[in-house]
């Protein structure tokens, strides 16, 4: 692209680059995509681990803003509407990456992933295998109480307040003492 071509786009604002899109301008695409490009990279690398992912997620969400271009109506700013989309764009890509739970035994028995994973592909049975090591090793560093607060609320689905009564404790040592043994495992 020629320099005062760029100079030129620089000076337009996004709402005529967006008019021009609609009118099946590729430029005014083009010119969009490098205004927004480095900001939403940014963005999504604060919140993804993985090179990869932010790369293919940029890509998904320019492909989300051609597809939804005619959604914007311009009651707020543009940038506002892209990085709305983007959030959306990482959401919907969080869901589709969660893993599929299996329920933990409460009892002293061993877990065996043979059966959970059984009818998975290998890739997901070792998967399944190093994320149920980790568990088992970080399992071995909570105390008793911090134990029993996970088990309650965490595999038996039990709210905070019926914790605290069945403890007899308060609503927030229960929730202090929770987020102690998270930190606990998500530290292992």
């Amino acid at each position: 692209m020629a320099a005062q071509e760029l100079v030129a786009e620089a000076g337009l604002s996004d709402e005529t680059l967006v008019e021009r899109v609609r009118g099946g301008e590729r430029a005014a695409f083009d010119a969009l995509y490098r205004r927004y490009f480095a900001r939403i990279y940014r963005f999504l690398d604060r919140r993804l681990s993985n090179r990869s992912d932010v790369e293919e997620t940029v890509q998904e969400v320019f492909i989300n803003l051609f597809a939804s271009l005619d959604g914007f109506r311009g009651e707020a700013p543009f940038a506002a509407w892209v990085f709305g989309l983007t959030r959306r764009t990482l959401a919907n890509r969080f869901k589709r990456k969660r893993a599929e739970t299996v329920p933990l035994s409460t009892e002293d028995e061993s877990l065996d992933a043979s059966d959970s994973a059984r009818d998975a592909d290998p890739h997901l049975a070792y998967e399944f295998n190093e994320r149920l090591e980790r568990l088992q090793r970080a399992l071995e560093h909570l105390s008793a109480d911090q134990w029993e607060l996970f088990r309650l609320r965490h595999l038996e689905n039990r709210s905070i307040e019926e914790i605290a009564q069945q403890l007899a404790k308060s609503e927030d040592a229960v929730k202090s003492h929770l987020y102690r043994a998270r930190k606990v495992l998500l530290a292992r």
